[in-house]
């Protein structure tokens, strides 16, 4: 028996969501965009491989889109949240712990579970997920939560042998150490441009030198937070599961007019209506004591611009 954790991230989620109400979108290049269309959300892999990056603009792709047939599709939060809350369920029937770290991903804790067993359950996860909800998944598996957001990516990307799942505890040594080796810094939760930009000047340029570094040293140039990596890289868990998530600072249902609204029975209306959606998401958070909901202005002018929202 060993200590075990559990990351299982959703395959490009909103992409997914969309392929599972429309299965022609399959083996399409996919993009979902952000509120208003304005950015790139979600792509599928047949889109990655095109080169095109997270975030770009949607104004700056159309060319693109119309020379790759690029298909793209706005943001559905309410479907998107619906099935987020499915693929939640039915992986808390795989732990008795669990932590959902974001709408897409969450932490399993495998505690006291068979070593020898850990990459026929991290599959038989995967198969659960895609039969109950139809949504893919890939699991890493490791001794901390830094490492399993690492064997995490090791699966989506087919390394060390991954077929979706990823077990570091599976593999020897002198394998992790290689693996580690062809991992740019980059790559660790938590480490991100600004921090990488420094590490490589420390001549820091893997994962494999991040894991070799000194903790104390690095707390001296860096931060606690970075000491805290080190030590998880070395499987020496410092960041514990959190069953019970933080509260949300603030609730926001937010849409854009198809065109120019000059009245205020117009405008009023719609306040009304994303008003009460953001209570519906405050009720579900929030039982007791009552909570009012206020509009984040009043509105004083029949002139408005051309998007609004509630919080």
């Amino acid at each position: 028996m060993s200590h075990a954790i559990a990351l299982v991230d959703c395959n490009n989620f909103y992409v997914s969501c969309e392929r599972l109400f429309n299965p022609r979108l399959e083996g399409k290049p996919v993009v979902v965009l952000s509120n208003n269309d304005g950015c790139v959300v979600s792509r599928s892999n047949e889109v990655k491989a095109l080169g095109l990056k997270m975030a770009e603009p949607w104004f700056k792709l159309e060319k693109l889109a119309k020379q790759h047939g690029i298909i793209a599709y706005s943001s559905n939060y309410s479907l998107y949240g619906d099935l987020s809350a499915r693929v939640m369920s039915v992986l808390a029937e795989f732990s008795p712990c669990q932590e959902i770290y974001s709408i897409d991903e969450c932490f399993l804790d495998l505690d006291g579970f068979d070593p020898q067993a850990l990459m026929a359950y991290g599959q038989t996860i995967r198969q659960a997920v895609k039969r109950n909800v139809g949504i893919p998944v890939c699991v890493g598996i490791a001794a901390t939560k830094t490492l399993a957001k690492l064997a995490n990516y090791c699966a989506k990307k087919g390394l060390a042998g991954a077929d979706g799942v990823c077990d570091f505890g599976a593999l020897g040594e002198a394998q992790r150490r290689t693996l580690f080796a062809s991992l740019p810094v980059g790559d660790v939760w938590g480490v991100g441009a600004r921090i990488t930009e420094r590490l490589i000047a420390m001549r820091i340029r893997t994962v494999e030198d991040l894991r070799a570094a000194n903790p104390e040293a690095i707390r001296g140039q860096f931060s606690v937070v970075l000491e805290r990596t080190v030590q998880e890289l070395n499987g020496i868990p410092c960041i514990e599961l959190e069953e019970i998530g933080k509260p949300q600072q603030q609730i926001m249902v937010s849409r854009s007019f198809g065109s120019a609204v000059t009245e205020l029975h117009d405008l009023a209306e719609s306040v009304a209506c994303f008003t009460a959606r953001a209570a519906e998401k405050l009720r579900r958070m929030v039982r007791w004591p009552p909570v009012c909901v206020f509009m984040s202005a009043p509105i004083r002018s029949r002139k408005t611009s051309r998007n609004t929202s509630a919080r």
